[in-house]
């Protein structure tokens, strides 16, 4: 039997937001290509993820205990808009503004002076991501049911970097402890391709969708101790990612659905001239992940329909960045939304717990990140016509 729930497995992508691997907020989910007609979208919300610790690893010669990080990870909304129009039964296409990566980490500051304050290592280190980013569709669909999809994914970003603390070296030179990085805003074009393949009378669908890397050269300002010590170009790529989504009806009203997805934050390189040719090595080295999706949706009545959904991307190395201090995670998001005719309102509360991790610099973890967590709200609006 037809369901009348086809866009289920849509209620995820954008309700409420998560923590994933690297600086990912959003997993740049293409659904709205699947909505029926002419549809506009509008998503909002935000997150309040908790990551603390305590120092670990102190130097010999230092006469400090194991201090407290305090809470290194700072809350954030988000917004989004999109719009799909329907220009025949094969042909159609999308608009998509939405914030998929972002980071604003600080650790609180020590003062050596007095003693006080939070990490003696990590104290005062401080990474701000922000990015915007802008996709245009195109979908078309075959008789046979197979459609393919593809467009450009424009990405505007910019981002500043504090690295303080004895994790750094010491307070006088030469150290790397008060050295700052400005990334100045940039605009980078990468594509997106894919293809799916439709049962209608089951609302089956498989699609997989490859996300290129989008190359940003940006202007970069480097400090230490407030003095500008470089000016330079910094090449960064944003990576490239493999997404494969599924669903499929197995009872009147209901569907199960699912996804795959994978991340080559390998080559998320951040290489500012001055530090790397001082230190031998970059500033920000993160590795792959795969993050994995299973989940229910119902339909309850014509006006109410819900799901929840499971969401798992396993561990790599607990040494990690002090810019990204989480290592794998495990999440649980519930979601309702309320049809009243052309109106579609969906909430999505998720909760994520998120692995523990060590903060590393030179190879040896700094702090110890244990029981952190994140609680997201989100809500889109959907208008069919």
């Amino acid at each position: 039997m037809k369901l009348a729930i086809t866009g289920m497995a849509a209620l995820l992508a954008g309700a409420a937001p998560v923590l994933a691997g690297g600086i990912e907020r959003a997993p740049q989910s293409l659904n709205i290509l699947f909505e029926e007609g002419n549809y506009a979208e509008l998503s909002f919300g935000g997150a309040d993820p908790t990551v603390e610790g305590t120092d670990t690893g102190l130097q010999p010669a230092l006469p400090i205990g194991p201090r407290a990080t305090g809470d290194v990870a700072n809350g954030y909304g988000f917004v989004g808009l999109s719009y799909k129009h329907q220009f025949s039964d094969a042909l159609s296409a999308a608009i998509i503004i939405e914030q998929p990566f972002g980071a604003d980490v600080s650790y609180q500051a020590f003062n050596p002076a007095t003693g006080q304050g939070g990490s003696s290592l990590l104290g005062g280190t401080m990474a701000r991501v922000d990015s915007t980013t802008f996709t245009a569709l195109m979908r078309y669909k075959l008789p046979n049911n197979l459609s393919f999809h593809g467009g450009l994914r424009g990405s505007q970003a910019d981002a500043e970097v504090t690295l303080q603390g004895f994790a750094y070296g010491p307070p006088t030179p030469p150290t790397f402890s008060g050295y700052n990085v400005q990334l100045d805003k940039d605009f980078g074009v990468g594509y997106v391709v894919g293809a799916a393949y439709e049962i209608p009378d089951i609302a089956g669908r498989v699609s997989l969708t490859y996300n290129s890397k989008v190359e940003h050269e940006f202007d970069t300002v480097e400090s230490l101790q407030g003095n500008v010590i470089g000016r330079s170009t910094t090449t960064v790529d944003t990576p490239e990612s493999v997404t494969l989504e599924a669903q499929s009806g197995v009872a009147p009203g209901t569907l199960v659905f699912g996804s795959i997805r994978w991340v080559n934050w390998s080559e998320f390189k951040v290489d500012p001239a001055v530090f790397t040719a001082t230190s031998g090595s970059g500033l920000v080295s993160l590795e792959d992940t795969t993050t994995y999706t299973l989940g229910v949706g119902r339909k309850f009545n014509d006006t109410w329909s819900g799901s929840a959904a499971l969401t798992y991307e396993p561990e790599n190395d607990d040494l990690v960045s002090p810019l990204a201090p989480t290592n794998g995670r495990v999440g649980v998001t519930l979601a309702a939304v309320y049809t009243m005719d052309n109106i579609k309102i969906t909430t999505g509360i998720n909760y994520t717990k998120l692995g523990d991790a060590r903060p590393q610099t030179g190879g040896a973890g700094r702090a110890q990140m244990e029981d952190s967590d994140l609680l997201g709200i989100g809500v889109r609006i959907g208008y069919s016509f």
